[in-house]
């Protein structure tokens, strides 16, 4: 058994037949059911189960294909380490959450392309229960997710501390007293959320089951501008980073409120594999996002407690001319979240 034999069988186990592996492996079909054969013979067991639709993993397969991969990516590791220098190079794969793609990562990704021109970055997006199996797989060189994290196989490291809060129509006073009066009448609540593995979505619906909600809807989005339109028309209401929402803030289309229990901030932290070789390109990466975070604590003011709306002259949104606290401005209707 070598590694050849066992990247061949990787890619039976992963493509479901011999025909299709030949393809991904750019060989023919005879090629692929001899290694396997003699894989198989070596060990002394099947490890597939030949079927009218292709293959199978027998029992001996499943085991034997953990080790496989790993091999695999051993190898890519061995020959990256053995390669990288002392100037940035090659590949860079980064995971983000979308919220941290749209408000940290910008400034960070500008001075690393200037700085390191030869290092090809690829930034890719998802929710943290996602980014968190990629990276296990070893598909990313690391990524931003919310934490804590904690797994034996992943380091993780504190990048800055987000506030967060939640946001809804500028009609809404206090989320507080509407939340409770929701539950109160037993009402059902929209949510305008990221999908299912967000760890700001757990928190929003952990907040609502403690105010004693029954009814939640999720309405999943994929993008940060269509869950805060959403949530600015009124649909829904949602949680996230503070920072994430202050424009719309300022526009006056959105109010946000703190949230409950210890949901007021969440650390974005940085993980990758801890036995993986660090590359000197991730190094650099990794040095330029603890300047930015660490000019973003020195930066960050005390934030007031109560609900936030953006402000036109001395009057709040969400109040006409005479009207009281909570009334929806003049010429708008009143969808319920």
């Amino acid at each position: 058994m070598n590694t050849g034999d066992l990247a061949v069988f990787a890619a039976v186990a992963q493509a479901g037949g011999m025909n299709k592996a030949a393809r991904l492996l750019h060989t023919v079909q005879s090629n692929v059911t001899q290694r396997i054969r003699l894989l198989e013979g070596e060990l002394g067991v099947p490890l597939f189960n030949r079927h009218s639709r292709g293959v199978a993993l027998t029992a001996a397969g499943t085991k034997l294909l953990p080790y496989a991969h790993r091999i695999g990516h051993l190898l890519i590791e061995a020959k990256r380490a053995a390669t990288d220098g002392p100037e940035p190079s090659g590949r860079l794969i980064i995971g983000s959450l979308e919220t941290t793609a749209a408000l940290r990562m910008p400034p960070i990704l500008a001075r690393f392309a200037a700085a390191y021109p030869q290092v090809d970055l690829v930034l890719q997006t998802g929710t943290t229960a996602a980014l968190v199996d990629e990276v296990l797989a070893r598909r990313l060189d690391g990524a931003f997710v919310v934490g804590p994290v904690r797994h034996a196989d992943l380091a993780a490291d504190t990048i800055l501390v987000e506030k967060l809060a939640v946001v809804t129509a500028p009609w809404i006073p206090s989320f507080a007293a509407w939340v409770r009066s929701v539950a109160r009448e037993g009402r059902e609540v929209k949510t305008i959320v990221f999908r299912s593995g967000c760890t700001y979505r757990d928190m929003l619906d952990s907040q609502l089951k403690e105010s004693g909600v029954r009814d939640i809807r999720r309405h999943e989005f994929g993008t940060l501008d269509g869950i805060i339109g959403c949530v600015a028309a009124g649909i829904g209401i949602t949680l996230l980073p503070l920072g994430v929402v202050q424009p719309a803030l300022r526009e006056g289309r959105v109010a946000v409120h703190p949230p409950g229990g210890n949901r007021a901030q969440a650390p974005t932290v940085f993980i990758r594999r801890g036995d993986s070789s660090v590359s000197t390109a991730l190094t650099r990466f990794l040095a330029l996002a603890h300047q930015t975070g660490g000019a973003l604590r020195r930066s960050a003011s005390p934030e007031r407690s109560g609900p936030r709306r953006a402000r036109s002259g001395r009057r709040p949104i969400g109040r006409t001319s005479g009207s009281r606290g909570g009334t929806r401005p003049r010429g708008t209707s009143k969808p319920a979240p």
